[in-house]
C-alpha cells in the first residue's frame, strides 16, 4: 500500500460538486481516503480565463501502482467530462486530477513524472498540500511542505 497526494481543481460548471464528485469517486475506486484539504479559490495559473478556481488536496492510501492510479484518474476526468488532458497549453475544465507525489517515489518518464516537477512552484497546490502534509518531505528536496509553501509566499 501506498500514500498518494492527488490535487484537485476545477473552475467551470459547478465547481464544488465537481471537486467533491471526483474525490467520492476516489475514494470508491482508488482507496482510503486519508485527508481532504480545505477547499480554496484561486486564480487561473498559466492562462487568462475569467472563472476562478475551486482546488483541493486529496491523500489516498491505495494499492494501485503510479501508473495505474494515473490511469484511474484519467478515467475520472473522462466520466467528469473533461475529453482532453492539457499537453502544456491550459484551459478552463470541469475536473483537473493531478497526481502529485506518491510515497516518496520518483519517476521520470514520458508518461509520468514524479513528483509532480511544478507542485513546488503553484500556491494552488502548495497551500492544501501544506495543510494536509506538512510534515512530509519532498522526495527530492528534502523539504517540507511547509517549508516549501513558506518560501513559495515569501517568494511571490
Amino acid at each position: 500500500m501506498a500514500t498518494a497526494y492527488l490535487g484537485l481543481g476545477a473552475n467551470i460548471g459547478d465547481r464544488r460538486r465537481n471537486l467533491v464528485a471526483a474525490a467520492a469517486s476516489l475514494a470508491e475506486r482508488v482507496g482510503d481516503v486519508l485527508a481532504l484539504s480545505s477547499i480554496y479559490e484561486t486564480e487561473p495559473w498559466g492562462f487568462e480565463s475569467e472563472n476562478r478556481f475551486l482546488n483541493a488536496v486529496i491523500v489516498l492510501r491505495t494499492g494501485l501502482s503510479p501508473f495505474d492510479l494515473l490511469d484511474a484518474t484519467r478515467l475520472i476526468e473522462i466520466e467528469m467530462g473533461r475529453i482532453e488532458k492539457s499537453d502544456g497549453t491550459y484551459q478552463d475544465r470541469v475536473i483537473d486530477i493531478d497526481l502529485l507525489m506518491v510515497d516518496d517515489r520518483i519517476i521520470r518518464t514520458r508518461r509520468l513524472t514524479l513528483p509532480h516537477p511544478l507542485m513546488h512552484e503553484r500556491l494552488f497546490v502548495m497551500e492544501p498540500l501544506a495543510e494536509v502534509a506538512p510534515e512530509v518531505r519532498h522526495p527530492l528536496t528534502g523539504r517540507t511542505m511547509r517549508e516549501i509553501l513558506e518560501d513559495l509566499r515569501e517568494n511571490k
